[in-house]
């Protein structure tokens, strides 16, 4: 029912997927955090993230008005490169999902879970994906409340699945290391 889209992947085609949405992922951050340092002022000190939680129009419009022409420009630059980091990241993290589950629950009834947070990863991207275009149409200028509203709860969900997938991550890979130790 859940099963892994990795799992008819070769051991070499694993390591080379993984090393490559690793660094698609690393570029991505590096890129989104230099445009974010342009929407950093007195008025949103939390940049891009702040603007996805808004909430409210008054608050998302207090934050468009403050960035001017450079803050409109790497906002909208930062919404297009965010078109392709949620495919990286989803993918990324599913593949670890599925290494590590592969790895500590193969048979076993908690293996279920890890194929489970796999689609839930995905579904992350999916809801960033929404929330960008709730953003763009604030950006240009089509401001509603209801875009704001978009963007604030597809993203307050993306980043709560985010969390748990990486608390998940985490929490194997020290698993891992435990196991490997003791052997």
């Amino acid at each position: 029912m859940f099963s892994s889209p990795f799992s008819t992947l070769t051991k070499n085609q694993e390591i080379r997927l993984t090393r490559a949405l690793f660094f698609l992922v690393v570029l991505c951050i590096a890129v989104l955090q230099y445009l974010d340092q342009f929407l950093i002022n007195d008025t949103c000190s939390g940049g891009i993230i702040a603007f996805e939680l808004a909430g409210d129009l008054e608050t998302a419009g207090s934050y468009l008005n403050s960035w001017g022409e450079k803050g409109k420009i790497a906002v909208s630059l930062g919404l297009g490169i965010d078109f392709l980091f949620p495919i990286a990241y989803s993918l990324l993290m599913a593949i670890l999902i599925h290494k590590l589950n592969t790895l500590l629950w193969f048979k076993r009834s908690f293996f279920i879970v890890g194929n489970v947070l796999i689609w839930a990863i995905f579904l992350a991207g999916i809801f960033d994906y929404i929330e960008n275009i709730g953003l763009i149409n604030l950006v240009l200028g089509n401001t509603d409340q209801f875009w704001v509203s978009v963007a604030f709860y597809f993203a307050t969900i993306k980043f709560f699945i985010i969390l748990v997938v990486f608390l998940y991550i985490l929490i194997n890979f020290c698993l891992f290391l435990i196991k490997k130790q003791l052997k």
